[in-house]
């Protein structure tokens, strides 16, 4: 089928974009015509520029080689098939398809600093016989105040539902009245190919530093384990001024490539850990509040609880998760997990369309 995939496909954030694109991947190895929906706001695209340029709060300078990532990003953004540009307030302006797929990422956070309350994430105007969801989520969102009855009903236009995290199952089962699958993020479900070629920014092993907001604790704790090593810390991304090297402006790819040949991984962000899985990396999450509702799902799905860790946890307790391997019985989760979603997806995609 001719299929647009819907998403927060143009964000300067490596996860963002990874999932875009394995999602698009992954619905053209089961057979579709996929291409992104390449919706279009100039005040989404100045409060993301505005991010980019100074992600981490309070934290100044660096300008110049932020706005080098943000390059990066573009030059990755014009490569991926998009249909014709269209004003993400206009639905109506989009090509036709046989099918929408909605998600990844945070499509239905309505607390989302710029794309909170956009309805066409809620399936709205969408030009489309048949209307999927999928490893959608509502981020943060408190699950306790539920959807208000507008908010539903647009859900109620979808064909079929899976989520990312049980916080958003909660959501949309109560708001719907039926329970809905949870399955994996598109870099796990397909899973992006690992560069054999590339060979990282230090000759030998390192710490990839994937984040913000470290507190002392965990910074000190990781990096007097990669002293012990022998091993730099590299920060990729942000500014981490206790990291040995910083890696600000590496574009999409070379994110990639940098955490498959990491040494191990420590991270507060959600696809740091996706992408030490998908890697077989050993890491560290120290988990913020802002993360910790999907972070907790995650490792609930393939068994990795233990990777998660706070401001309090002992520094031997870290030093045992970047010692040693993955545990063995993760990857047949992830395995038995990717195989079920793309189970998911590929029937959602082939349901009958309503007349």
């Amino acid at each position: 089928m001719k299929t647009g995939v819907l998403t927060f496909h143009r964000c300067i954030n490596y996860g963002s974009y990874w999932q875009a694109r394995c999602l698009l991947e992954g619905l053209r190895s089961l057979g579709h015509d996929a291409v992104l929906l390449d919706h279009a706001s100039g005040r989404v695209d100045r409060a993301e520029w505005k991010c980019a340029l100074r992600p981490v709060p309070g934290q100044r300078g660096d300008r110049a080689v932020y706005r080098r990532k943000v390059s990066r990003f573009f030059e990755a953004f014009e490569a991926l098939p998009r249909s014709p540009r269209f004003p993400l307030d206009a639905p109506e302006r989009m090509p036709e398809f046989d099918a929408v797929v909605v998600g990844s990422d945070e499509v239905w956070n309505l607390s989302h600093p710029w794309y909170g309350r956009v309805p066409i994430f809620y399936g709205e105007g969408l030009k489309a016989p048949l209307m999927v969801a999928y490893a959608a989520s509502f981020g943060h969102h408190d699950e306790s105040g539920g959807l208000d009855r507008a908010w539903a009903q647009r859900l109620r236009a979808f064909d079929a539902i899976c989520v990312r995290d049980e916080a958003s199952r909660s959501i949309v089962s109560r708001a719907l009245g039926t329970d809905v699958p949870v399955v994996l993020d598109p870099c796990l479900a397909f899973p992006p190919a690992r560069d054999e070629s590339w060979r990282g920014p230090e000759e030998h092993a390192y710490v990839a530093l994937y984040g913000h907001g470290f507190s002392p604790g965990f910074a000190s704790s990781v990096h007097a384990w990669a002293r012990r090593r022998g091993w730099p810390v590299v920060s990729i991304g942000y500014r981490n001024d206790w990291a040995d090297r910083q890696w600000i402006d590496a574009g999409p790819h070379e994110f990639a490539a940098f955490m498959a040949n990491a040494g191990a991984v420590a991270t507060t962000f959600f696809h740091g850990c996706v992408f030490a899985l998908r890697f077989q990396r050993p890491f560290a999450c120290e988990a913020s509040w802002y993360r910790g509702t999907k972070l907790r799902c995650l490792m609930r799905q393939v068994g990795g609880e233990r990777h998660l860790v706070d401001a309090s946890s002992a520094m031997q307790g870290i030093s045992r998760l970047l010692d040693k391997p993955l545990a063995a019985g993760i990857e047949s989760r992830i395995e038995s997990l990717r195989s079920a979603s793309r189970e998911i997806l590929r029937e959602a995609l082939n349901a009958p369309v309503a007349a």
